[in-house]
């Protein structure tokens, strides 16, 4: 009600003792410090032209402080977003290389270190260390002990899991770790607890 009646019961057509337009814009946005703006409050609140400019000021500079807020908000927003998923890419991307896949259920069984000279080795990469194996044929699920070694037989690392059934194949998930290693060949040996070692030619990378 203040306000509507300061716009109309103070009228100033000829702008006496006006203070101009950056003036009052400065004091709507609140950019001129308070001890310069208050030789202006008086006039402010006995012109109606003045105070009318300033409403009209003052509106614009909220409006623009709400979309400068919601700018920035927007940006935070999508800075957010695009860090999430770069992050979630990156995850990915790290548990796809550290994930590596071996099936051995078309390779020959050949127990002890000696390996089939005809079949090409099985390559990982030494940065894997989830390792998910595809038994034989006919290799049934339970406990498995799997390991690496030098063509020699030192073993160089080792790991057990439980072979389960997915789909008609028994399948083996264990974690190995092998980025100590140096690339080169070695042996990949899988057996049942107790049973002989299967060998496998295996290079790493």
């Amino acid at each position: 009600m203040l306000g509507r009646g300061l716009r109309k019961e103070f009228p100033n057509p000829k702008r006496i003792g006006c203070p101009g337009a950056e003036v009052l814009k400065k004091i709507a946005s609140r950019k001129m410090p308070l001890s310069e703006a208050e030789v202006w409050l008086d006039h402010l609140g006995s012109c109606s032209p003045c105070y009318g400019d300033f409403s009209k000021f003052r509106e614009a500079s909220q409006r623009g402080r709400k979309q400068a807020l919601l700018a920035i908000a927007a940006s935070i927003l999508l800075v957010g977003t695009v860090a999430g998923w770069a992050l979630l890419r990156n995850w990915n991307e790290n548990l796809s290389t550290q994930t590596a896949t071996l099936d051995l259920r078309n390779r020959s069984v050949a127990r002890g270190a000696e390996t089939n000279p005809d079949e090409q080795p099985l390559e990982l990469p030494r940065a894997a260390k989830n390792l998910k194996i595809f038994l034989p044929l006919g290799s049934g699920e339970g406990p498995y002990d799997v390991r690496i070694v030098t063509p020699s037989g030192e073993e160089l690392a080792g790991s057990s899991g439980t072979a389960k059934l997915n789909d008609h194949v028994d399948s083996l998930q264990l974690v190995l770790t092998l980025d100590s290693l140096r690339p080169g060949k070695y042996l990949l040996q899988i057996r049942r607890p107790e049973s002989e070692w299967i060998s496998y030619p295996l290079v790493l990378r």
